[in-house]
């Protein structure tokens, strides 16, 4: 018999100072059995980060050709396409094609990507923002996930706080820009 996604509620209440928005948004997100805590975290955390009207998920890792987070531009293309993990250098470089913007959000070691983002096979390669959160800071926040998640998400001067109940967790993203210094002398 086949595993079936496991559906969480997310209720995200989002100030996000940096980019002026403030929303509360409400979500119904499928996990499915091949997807780690840590991704479907990094995910919705993603979301929250690069939320505006329009935004959506795809339909989700078994449909690989999917962006994990979309926006549709006005010509029916992607306006932004986010993706999370360790997207391979090939996924990458189609991807680039295809959306105006794209970013990586990653909750595993960012070398990897920067490597395959300086090795000059992708296209675009210095237009992709590429953000990283520390896994200890992914753990904590996946440890604390059931199937009825309320957060609040604040986001000021690049720092970021997620409240759960009565306990907030901070980060600092790491944002990635050593592959753009590299293309722009």
């Amino acid at each position: 018999m086949a595993l079936t996604a496991t559906l969480f509620r997310f209720e995200l209440n989002l100030s996000d100072v940096d980019r002026g928005v403030y929303e509360t948004i409400e979500l119904r997100v499928a996990q499915h059995p091949s997807e780690t805590d840590a991704y479907l975290v990094t995910r919705m955390l993603a979301y929250a980060l690069e939320y505006e009207r329009g935004l959506s998920f795809g339909r989700g890792v078994s449909t690989p050709e999917d962006p994990p987070i979309s926006a549709p531009d006005q010509m029916g293309g992607f306006a932004i396409w986010v993706e999370i993990g360790q997207p391979s250098a090939e996924r990458l470089h189609k991807i680039t094609k295809q959306a105006q913007r794209v970013c990586v959000y990653t909750h595993k070691n960012p070398e990897f990507i920067l490597a395959d983002l300086k090795a000059g096979s992708i296209h675009r390669a210095e237009e992709i923002d590429l953000f990283s959160f520390d896994p200890s800071f992914i753990d904590t926040l996946a440890a604390q996930l059931t199937r009825n998640n309320t957060w609040g998400i604040l986001r000021t001067e690049g720092a970021l706080y997620v409240t759960i109940g009565e306990q907030t967790h901070s980060c600092t993203p790491g944002v990635h820009t050593e592959h753009k210094a590299d293309a722009h002398p």
